[in-house]
């Protein structure tokens, strides 16, 4: 696809470069001439799963956000290591944040989180047919989750209450509402 609003870019200068995430300052000429600074973040990339169990709960965790000073309740997620697979990081994530592995794994949708600023792509599965695993693999080391399963109704709620507040989980608990409403 091409587009008649490409910035170019004149500079670029790398700021940081973390465990995580990149920033750089690019120096861009407009589509108009004008020349502008464009901050960016890089990002490996991530994976978020949308587990249902048998008796149709969602599964989900509850862990402490740094950034925004609070726990929350979120879909089990996890960022790519490089070179790996969307859907191995999925099943990972799942286990090492749940403690549970799946029969199926579908991909959903991919989508970019704040494209704004950051290149982050988010690839979204649903897992169904879960087994509790004994000897799960653990949460990484600085990773502190609770593990808590809820309803579709719970979850619908828990936006209300903004304990789930993050899109990634938002999303998924409304595409899982407008499945359900497909179904009638």
């Amino acid at each position: 696809m091409s587009s008649s609003f490409e910035e170019k870019t004149i500079k670029s200068e790398k700021i940081f470069s973390g465990k995580i995430i990149s920033l750089q300052v690019d120096d861009v000429e407009l589509p108009n001439g004008k020349y502008s600074k464009r901050e960016l973040i890089k990002h490996p990339g991530a994976v978020a799963v949308i587990a249902i169990t048998n008796d149709g709960k969602i599964v989900m965790v509850e862990q402490y956000r740094k950034a925004l000073e609070r726990d929350v309740v979120e879909i089990p997620a996890g960022k790519l290591e490089k070179g790996e697979e969307p859907s191995l990081c999925a099943k990972r994530e799942l286990e090492e944040e749940t403690g549970y592995v799946c029969e199926s794994l579908d991909w959903l949708i991919s989508f970019y989180t704040s494209p704004g600023f950051a290149d982050e792509l988010v690839h979204l599965y649903v897992a169904r047919g879960l087994e509790k695993k004994e000897d799960a693999a653990p949460p990484d080391e600085d990773e502190f989750v609770t593990l808590v399963e809820l309803t579709l109704e719970e979850a619908l709620e828990y936006i209300e209450e903004r304990k789930i507040y993050d899109a990634k989980t938002a999303y998924a608990v409304q595409y899982l509402q407008l499945q359900e409403a497909l179904k009638k």
